[in-house]
């Protein structure tokens, strides 16, 4: 007789208003909260409340645009955005189950920096940190450093051709980015940390490792200022959307997000990152796969549809969502959920279309309905995110054997 096959992780990602460019202008939005911390202590109590396995934060280096790498200019929209790291670090001690994870744009941010802010963000919150790495081909955005440049597409060059060509580049230079900050995590061992006052010894030197990570892109000696987080590894994620992403899934992350848009993609997507694992030597090793989905939940169908139907009236001409829309009822979405799961998901990122009414439908009626057919957790069974994911703690590569 089968197992009865694991429940369903299920994370939010949380931006602005919602992730319909015309969630601000809908009632109980509170766009004149957008950068306050009770805003977002507000977010994330509610999907704790749901039992979620984690919230995602999404980030930038330039302003909110539509065009793939220019400012598209609109003033209707919502514009601009807290530091997602700051954002999670604010509400960590708010907060005792969730898992927190801030988007970092890789191309631009040292990993010296990122490592010790996501390990601190990991003490912060005592064990529930991750990250999900992004990368930038924005011309605009490369000009806030000035230590490198993008070109533009060339007259008669398709642009959506040239950026794919381009985000290829940066996402491989991101699992060189990605195993610097595991180097840097490692580099202090567990028990680094003596603190023992009559003999005056705080550390142990000899548990401190430089990390002497030469590549094409970075040089970094190490070790961290950071003692190792409490996790040991924060848990990386990233969203991979095509071949480059599966590769970085595949050799740098603990969660990969994909966005199929029906049952036979998501399965051609799980391959994908399956065969990158295993090309990257960790096949035997535990990967998550979470299905990406947009959504918008109401009691009936045709309340989702025209819902829908209004708030793209109000925000004019927009390119379409890389992910699936999902327009319905929490037990329609649950439906799919399931079927898709089949394909070899274990989980699902949910982006609410508007957060103050999808995110309540998630939590107080599709995790009611989920439970109900056994498919999700009942209550927190871990304290650590990587608990919740069933992700062992990662021995030190640095511990002498």
């Amino acid at each position: 007789m089968s197992a009865p096959p694991s429940p369903l992780h299920l994370a939010v990602a949380l931006d602005g208003a919602g992730w319909h460019p015309a969630a601000w202008r809908e009632p109980g939005a509170r766009p004149q909260h957008l950068f306050t911390a009770g805003y977002w202590a507000d977010l994330v109590a509610e999907a704790e409340r749901g039992l979620l396995d984690l919230v995602t934060f999404e980030d930038a280096l330039g302003p909110q645009s539509w065009h793939p790498t220019e400012p598209d200019n609109r003033t209707d929209q919502v514009r601009g955005r807290l530091d997602a790291v700051l954002i999670a670090a604010r509400v960590a001690p708010l907060t005792r189950n969730i898992g927190l994870v801030p988007s970092v744009v890789a191309t631009h941010t040292e990993p010296f920096h990122i490592s010790k802010a996501i390990a601190t963000l990991d003490y912060a919150s005592a064990g529930r940190a991750g990250l999900r790495v992004q990368v930038s081909a924005r011309p605009g955005e490369a000009a806030h450093f000035g230590r490198r440049t993008f070109p533009r597409p060339r007259a008669g060059e398709r642009e959506d051709a040239f950026t794919a060509d381009r985000t290829a580049a940066l996402l491989a230079e991101a699992g060189d980015y990605v195993e610097v900050v595991r180097r840097l995590w490692d580099s202090w061992e567990d028990d680094a940390e003596i603190r023992d006052a009559a003999t005056g010894r705080f550390i142990d030197r000899d548990k401190l490792h430089y990390i002497d990570f030469t590549g094409e892109h970075f040089s970094v000696k190490g070790p961290s200022i950071t003692p190792r987080p409490p996790q040991g590894q924060a848990v990386v994620s990233v969203l991979a959307r095509d071949e480059a992403g599966y590769r970085l899934a595949g050799r740098s992350a603990d969660i990969g997000y994909v966005t199929p848009h029906d049952a036979g993609q998501a399965r051609a997507a799980v391959a994908g990152i399956r065969a990158a694992q295993a090309g990257a030597g960790r096949a035997g090793e535990d990967l998550h796969i979470f299905g990406d989905l947009l959504v918008f939940l109401d009691d009936d169908r045709t309340a989702a549809r025209e819902r829908k139907a209004r708030l793209d009236t109000l925000a004019g001409p927009a390119p379409a969502s890389d992910a699936k829309v999902f327009t319905g009822t929490p037990s329609d979405l649950a439906d799919l959920l399931l079927e898709w799961r089949g394909a070899g998901l274990s989980g699902f990122r949910l982006r609410p279309a508007v957060l103050a009414h999808d995110l309540e439908r998630i939590t107080r009626d599709l995790v009611p309905e989920l439970q109900r057919r056994g498919a999700f957790r009942h209550a927190y069974e871990a304290d650590t995110l990587r608990g919740l994911l069933g992700l062992p703690r990662p021995a030190n590569r640095y511990t002498a054997v």
